[in-house]
């Protein structure tokens, strides 16, 4: 790590913050990278290895609690095509960025942002929109793309030579494959996929969460790390929405485990191999309910289903728990995942009533 940074360039792990970073050491100035980390972006445990990867100096920043908190208020300038707040995203983190900037005696931020290379966040006008909401204007730096904006004043004062910096535009990659063989990169990352709510598959896990459940701040941010793992159910019951999360594979298995609460049940199979549930606040559940969570459990253990009987399970949490006799059981329940097309449904529709009642407000 170096002592005293010049730059702090956020890092997403991509090629394009590669770059970034890469084209500012040129110039010899010294560079930290900040890597952010929620449950829909960001690989801490990546760290040693892009370190090694790359050379580059790399420190991690958990910003969940902030995303958590930004997705239950809504973001300011909406969602993409999916579930993606790409403007307040890169709002936030900017943010964050600028108080770790402060905190260790930078004099600059820097991204890898390419103009006109996102439809939602590097169109020209989000390019200065950003900055200004971000309270970052004047310390901002994209390299990769500087030649294009107008100078900050570290190109004016002498801090970063523009006339090293690139004019490169557009979703091509080939100017930037070519300063990548220039700096000898050893491993090329490959194009997009950096935030799960881009993705159909999992936004509708985190829709749900993000209505259902009432939490905020810290436990909002645990909801949607849980909305990663494995299989996602949903019930409803008297006015109530119940959550159940079935493990995949035995690394599933641990993960739920660790990212059980102390009201959460964990539904084991007793003698069998199979997989873990995690009932959200179990520990209240009434007993029929866990039945049939744990009916649904041992439905997706083979040895369960093969010898037709009742299966055994142990529901545990931190006061107590109970013994469960039942039939293994996925067909006719109630539970169920939510569909893209439903959740997809429900996004328009919250954005039409916001529309609508911010058309009264102005009126």
């Amino acid at each position: 790590m170096t002592a005293s940074p010049d730059i702090i360039v956020l890092f997403s792990g991509g090629l394009d913050s590669i770059l970034a970073a890469k084209v500012l050491e040129d110039q010899g100035l010294q560079v930290r990278c900040l890597h952010c980390v929620s449950p829909f972006f960001g690989d801490a445990e990546a760290l040693p290895r892009w370190r090694r990867l790359h050379g580059l100096d790399i420190v991690s920043l958990d910003v969940s609690t902030d995303f958590a908190a930004l997705l239950r208020r809504r973001p300011a300038h909406g969602f993409g095509k999916v579930m993606n707040p790409c403007v307040d995203c890169k709002i936030l983190l900017l943010r964050h960025a600028r108080l770790y900037m402060e905190t260790v005696g930078a004099r600059l931020l820097a991204t890898g942002e390419v103009l006109g290379q996102r439809p939602m966040s590097q169109r020209r006008d989000t390019l200065h929109l950003i900055p200004r909401d971000a309270d970052v204007t004047g310390l901002l730096l994209r390299p990769l793309c500087a030649r294009l904006l107008p100078p900050v004043p570290a190109e004016e004062n002498g801090l970063v030579d523009r006339s090293r910096l690139l004019a490169i535009s557009g979703r091509g990659r080939g100017e930037q494959l070519a300063l990548a063989a220039h700096f000898g990169l050893k491993e090329i990352p490959t194009p997009g996929g950096g935030c799960r709510l881009t993705e159909r598959e999992n936004a509708r896990r985190y829709w749900p969460v993000l209505t259902r459940r009432a939490g905020d701040g810290d436990a909002l941010a645990r909801d949607f790390a849980l909305a990663n793992l494995g299989r996602q159910f949903w019930r409803r019951l008297d006015g109530r929405d119940y959550w159940l999360g079935v493990g995949r594979n035995n690394a599933d298995n641990k993960r739920l485990a660790a990212a059980a609460g102390p009201e959460d049940a964990l539904l084991s199979l007793t003698g069998l191999p199979g997989p873990l549930g995690l009932a959200r606040e179990g520990a209240a559940w009434p007993r029929p309910l866990l039945e049939e969570a744990a009916a649904l459990t041992a439905s997706y253990a083979p040895k369960a289903v093969a010898a037709q009987g009742l299966t055994a399970l142990r529901a545990d949490w931190r006061d107590g728990g109970q013994d469960l006799a039942v039939p293994p059981q996925r067909a006719g329940t109630l539970w169920s995942e939510p569909s893209w097309e439903e959740v997809r449904a429900e996004i328009r529709e919250e954005a039409r009533l916001r529309r609508e009642a911010q058309s009264r407000s102005d009126a």
